[in-house]
């Protein structure tokens, strides 16, 4: 396995959650350099009994929905 790629939303009070899109694994964080940590932990767990299967690099994809009112 390469990539294991992350779907990031930011929520209203301000933390990110990570959703994997390939695996199921999903973590939080409160802010970015947490989310990051806690991604790289949640990956290592993952991967435990099968090291070898282990991705090489993880992407962190941020997703930012935002609606506005045209003038």
């Amino acid at each position: 396995m390469n990539d294991l790629i992350f779907e990031v939303t930011q929520e209203s009070d301000g933390g990110f959650v990570a959703e994997c899109l390939t695996e199921p694994i999903v973590t939080q964080g409160d802010t970015w350099p947490e989310l990051r940590e806690a991604v790289n932990e949640v990956v290592k767990g993952s991967f435990f009994d099968e090291p070898h299967s282990q991705p090489e690099r993880v992407r962190l994809h941020l997703v930012r929905d935002e609606s506005f009112a045209l003038a």
